[in-house]
């Protein structure tokens, strides 16, 4: 799922995104409630009809962002047992996000699928602090569920109607508080469970011990969301290990630098091995050896760049700054992505 933070997958239309084989998409609560905010979108008819999307939308809680926030400035803000309160980036002014404040937020936004609000800490926190957290991730999940089952009440809600929940699993590098949050969250109960934290360590290894084990606490028929985790290979590590939905900002940030996936030369949807890691490469248009390049960007791709253009013209167009370069290279990143996630289906 691309990631629509501020409801727009940036520099993308809708129409692109879902001709793109895109099905789903992620926009995140912190951002949406500081602007335009929630009543806001709620008075337009809800996210959906805002930003022209027809497919399912996740909201992620902002619980990551918030801290994130204060974790860089201690002056904004502060996790406490009611909530996180923190001071907006864009007006200075002060705000109160608890758990049933994010779920409220959730509700308003009208999305298909909703996260719990979380207390995540960087992996190389001490111990007890990522304890400390696991524990109040719990507490905060028990009542984003009971928030959750007081919305679908108000609004009347059936069983076919109602948002799907997730809960999530954080625990840092620690086996033993991944197992206990993961306990402690499947005694509440909820739709899905997520992967919360860095599925890499401070030299950027794979965590794959924590990463399968995390998924092997999961209730089997729940489905299993990796958070923030979008390389390729990364995706296909993952997808080994059990989990089965990703989200991430790579696809489009990339191509708005430049920087474009493709599949290696020779290799088709047949013949492509995803576990060796092998599957893919990346090219940087801004290289000079592309100026006279007048093949396609990727043969094998069918999107709107590589049926049309050259890499010679996507390269002018981003040496003289028009926009279009980085939307077309945006768009073929997304149809790369969707492609990788069909071939995955096709494993299952």
């Amino acid at each position: 799922m691309p990631d629509a933070t501020r409801a727009a997958v940036r520099g993308t239309t809708t129409t692109e995104i879902a001709e793109a084989g895109i099905g789903s998409i992620v926009v995140n609560t912190y951002h949406l409630m500081l602007q335009p905010g929630a009543e806001l979108i709620r008075k337009a008819g809800g996210i959906h009809r805002f930003m022209g999307w027809d497919g399912p939308i996740l909201s992620d809680s902002g619980g990551y962002q918030v801290y994130s926030l204060i974790h860089r400035n201690p002056e904004l803000g502060k996790i406490t047992e009611e909530g996180a309160e923190f001071r907006s980036v864009i007006d200075g002014s002060k705000h109160l996000l608890t758990p049933e404040h994010a779920i409220a937020i959730q509700f308003d936004l009208g999305v298909d699928m909703m996260v719990v609000l979380d207390d995540p800490r960087p992996n190389d926190a001490p111990e007890g602090e990522i304890a400390e957290a696991v524990e109040r991730t719990i507490r905060w999940a028990k009542r984003c569920r009971e928030e959750y089952d007081r919305q679908i009440a108000t609004r009347g809600l059936s069983e076919n109607d109602r948002p799907l929940l997730f809960g999530v699993v954080q625990g840092g590098m620690f086996i033993e508080l991944r197992t206990r949050c993961a306990e402690g969250l499947r005694e509440i109960g909820f739709d899905g469970y997520g992967f919360g934290g860095r599925h890499i360590d401070e030299e950027g290894n794979f965590l794959e011990d924590i990463v399968r084990h995390t998924a092997s606490v999961i209730p089997e028929e729940s489905i299993r969301f990796a958070l923030g985790i979008g390389t390729p290979e990364d995706i296909v590590r993952c997808h080994a290990l059990g989990w089965d939905m990703f989200d991430c900002v790579i696809p489009t940030r990339e191509g708005r630098h430049g920087r474009l996936f493709l599949r290696k030369k020779g290799l088709t949807t047949d013949n492509v091995q995803l576990t060796t890691g092998d599957f893919y490469e990346t090219i940087n248009i801004h290289n000079e050896r592309f100026t006279e390049d007048f093949t396609p960007v990727d043969p094998s791709c069918d999107c709107p760049l590589c049926t049309n253009h050259t890499r010679s013209y996507l390269r002018h167009l981003f040496r003289v700054n028009d926009p279009l370069g980085s939307r077309l290279a945006s768009v073929h990143n997304l149809r790369f992505y969707a492609r990788l996630m069909e071939r995955l289906r096709m494993e299952v």
